[in-house]
C-alpha cells in the first residue's frame, strides 16, 4: 500500500526468496561459489549452513536460475521423510519411472542407478539438492551416504548438496554419522551481514524496487543493523514495517525512531498483528474473515489516500434508550506525561471494549458487550464501522472520532480513541481519562490502523459504481450537488449511476485527494457524510 507513496515499483523487503534481490555480500558470494562448485565438480557432499534468515534459500534459488543446460536437479524441500519415501521423492523429481515393487528400497535404488548411468553416458550431470537438511533423520542420512556409492570407475554419478541450519553440523559430528561426515568435501557457513554490508543491503533492495531517492537515512540504516544483528530476514521485516509507519505519518524518509517503533511492533508477542487482537470482539467471526481477506487484498497497488477494507453494521440503541453524551473538548498543548506514559497509566481502559464504549457515547448510542459484537448488535440507527489503514491526514480529513491502535516501545498495543484534533494536537480518550498530545507524538506510536463509526445513507452500506440503481445513488447525486459550490444545474432525480455521475464523482475525489476511481465506496461515502455535517454526528474538529 505504500509503494506508490515512495515511488516504488513493488515492495522492496518481501521475505520471499526472490533471486532478483540477492545482495552479493562477500559471504554470499563465497557461499554461492561453493554451490557452483558442487554443480560443476564431481565429489561427495557439499554442505552450506547458516542461521535462520541469513539467505540460504535465496542462494539456492539463484543457483537454480543459473544452472547449465546439461544439469538435472532433484530438489527436496521437505526432508522429513522416511528412507523409502525419500528414495521415491528423488525418483519422482528426476522423472524416473517407479518400479513395480515400490515398497522395495533396493528396487528404487536400482532404478535410480540405471537412470544415473544413462544420464552420465549422455553427458549430463545429476544434482540432489536438499533444503532444510537439518531435519533429515539418521536413517535417511545413512541412505544418502549409500547413494554416494553410485559411481563409475572415475567419478560419482550423484552430487549431493545439503542446505541446512547449524544443527546439521552438530548432527554430523556424532559418532554414528562419522562415515557420512568424512564424505563432505566442501563446507561453508553463511554468517549475518556486517554493518557496512547491511547498509548496502538496504540500499540495494530499494534500488531494485525502483527507488530514485534515499528513503532510509543513515542513522536509520545503522539502527536496522543493530536491532537485527545483520540477519537479512529480520532486516526485511523491520524495514517493511518502518516503511508502513513512515507512510502512515506522511513522512518521505524513515528515521531511527521509526525503525525502533517498527522493531517494537514486530518483536516477541507483537508479531501477531495488533488488529487481530481487537478485530474479533468488534467485528465477530464473519467480520474477521472479511477483515483478513481485505488485509490480504491490500497488497494490490492502490492509492495511499484510499484503502477501504471492512464495512459492517455497528451498534444501535434500544428504542427506549436515552442517548448518552460525552462532551470532550480539545485541550491546549500538554505539559505532563508522554503518550506512552498516559496509555500505561490508563492501561485498564485502553482495550477494545473500553474504546467501543467511548465511541458509542460520542455517537449517542448504547453498547453492551454482553449483547454481541460491536459491529452486529443492532441496525436501528443505521450506523456502520469502517476499519482502515491510512495516515493522520486521512483521519483528519474524515473528521470523525476514531479508535487508534498504538504500539508502545515495549511492543504492547493500546486502543485509545482520538476524540478531537487540531492542526497540531489531538485528544486521546481511554475510559474516563483523556489528555491532549502533539499529533506527531501520537503518530510515533501509530502504524496507520484505525476504526471509525459512520452513518451510511438510508441506513444501508452499498458500494456505488456505474450501472448500480438504488436510492443511495440518488443520495449521492444530491450530496455532490450540495457540496459543489459551482453546481447550479437542476439535480437529477435518477437513481441510476450513469457516466455523467461517474465523472462528477471522479472530479470530487480528485479535489479531496481520495482515490479518483469514480466509485463511491465506504470511505468516499463516509467523507461525504462528514462534509455534510449531519445532525448528531460527532466531529474531530468540533471536539464534541
Amino acid at each position: 500500500m505504500y509503494t506508490k507513496f515512495f515511488g516504488l515499483n513493488e515492495k522492496p523487503f518481501a521475505i520471499t526468496p526472490d533471486p532478483r534481490y540477492l545482495f552479493m555480500s562477500e559471504r554470499h558470494g563465497e557461499g554461492l561459489a561453493h554451490l557452483v562448485y558442487g554443480v560443476t565438480e564431481s565429489g561427495g557432499f557439499i554442505q552450506l549452513t547458516g542461521e535462520v534468515g541469513t539467505g540460504k534459500t535465496t542462494l539456492v534459488r539463484t543457483l537454480l536460475s543459473q544452472l547449465p543446460d546439461k544439469v538435472d536437479v532433484a530438489l527436496i524441500l521437505n526432508p522429513q521423510l522416511s528412507a523409502l519415501e525419500f528414495l521415491t521423492a528423488i525418483c519422482e523429481e528426476l522423472h524416473i519411472a517407479l518400479p513395480q515393487d515400490k515398497g522395495s528400497a533396493k528396487a528404487l535404488v536400482d532404478a535410480l542407478n540405471w537412470h544415473l548411468l544413462a544420464a552420465h553416458a549422455a553427458g549430463r550431470r545429476t544434482i540432489l539438492l536438499i533444503d532444510e537438511a537439518q531435519n533429515l533423520s539418521v536413517e535417511v542420512l545413512e541412505q544418502l551416504r549409500l547413494l554416494t556409492n553410485l559411481e563409475t570407475a572415475k567419478q560419482k554419478l550423484l552430487q549431493i548438496i545439503l542446505i541446512a541450519q547449524p544443527e546439521l553440523r552438530e548432527k554430523l559430528a556424532g559418532n554414528d554419522l562419522r562415515q557420512l561426515a568424512q564424505r563432505v568435501t566442501g563446507r561453508y557457513h553463511l554468517e549475518p551481514l556486517s554493518k557496512d554490508e547491511a547498509i548496502r543491503y538496504i540500499d540495494h533492495r530499494l534500488k531494485v524496487a525502483g527507488a530514485l531517492t534515499e528513503i532510509f537515512d543513515e542513522r536509520a540504516k545503522r539502527e536496522v543493523f543493530r536491532l537485527s544483528g545483520g540477519v537479512p530476514r529480520i532486516m526485511n521485516v523491520i524495514c517493511d514495517r518502518a516503511l508502513l509507519g513512515a507512510y502512515s505519518r506522511d513522512m518521505r524518509k524513515v528515521n531511527r525512531r521509526l525503525v525502533r517503533r517498527a522493531t517494537a511492533e514486530v518483536s516477541g508477542q507483537s508479531l501477531t498483528p495488533a488488529v487481530l487482537k481487537w478485530a474479533l470482539p468488534v467485528l465477530g467471526i464473519a467480520g474477521l474473515i472479511l477483515l483478513v481477506a481485505s488485509l490480504w487484498s491490500m497488497n494490490r497497488e492502490r492509492g495511499p489516500e484510499a484503502v477501504e477494507i471492512v464495512t459492517q453494521p455497528v451498534v444501535a440503541a434500544p428504542a427506549d434508550a436515552a442517548p448518552e453524551t460525552a462532551p470532550l473538548t480539545a485541550a491546549a498543548e500538554p505539559e505532563g506525561p508522554t503518550v506512552e506514559e498516559f496509555l500505561q497509566n490508563a492501561a485498564a481502559t485502553t482495550d477494545v471494549e473500553a474504546a467501543m464504549r467511548t465511541m458509542a457515547k460520542l455517537w449517542g448510542i448504547r453498547y453492551n458487550p454482553a449483547d454481541g459484537t460491536a459491529c452486529a448488535q443492532a441496525e436501528a440507527q443505521g450506523l456502520s464501522c469502517l476499519y482502515q489503514r491510512g495516515t493522520m491526514n486521512n483521519v483528519r480529513q474524515l473528521d470523525l472520532p476514531v479508535m487508534l491502535t498504538l504500539t508502545g516501545t515495549d511492543g504492547v498495543t493500546y486502543q485509545p480513541v482520538l476524540v478531537s484534533a487540531t492542526d497540531t494536537t489531538g485528544m486521546l480518550a481511554a475510559g474516563d481519562n483523556s489528555a491532549s498530545f502533539a499529533l506527531e507524538d501520537i503518530a510515533d506510536l501509530w502504524f496507520g490502523q484505525f476504526l471509525l463509526f459512520w452513518r451510511p445513507p438510508n441506513g444501508v452500506v452499498s458500494a456505488l459504481s456505474r450501472g448500480v440503481r438504488n436510492e443511495n445513488v440518488r443520495w449521492l447525486r444530491q450530496s455532490l450537488a450540495a457540496l459543489d459550490a459551482e453546481y447550479k444545474g437542476e439535480v437529477s432525480a435518477s437513481d441510476l449511476f450513469d457516466e455523467e455521475l461517474e465523472q462528477q464523482l471522479k472530479a470530487f475525489q480528485q479535489r479531496h485527494r481520495l482515490q479518483a476511481d469514480g466509485q463511491a465506496g465506504a470511505q468516499t461515502q463516509a467523507y461525504i457524510n462528514s462534509l455534510l455535517a449531519l445532525e448528531g454526528t460527532p466531529r474531530l474538529s468540533s471536539g464534541r
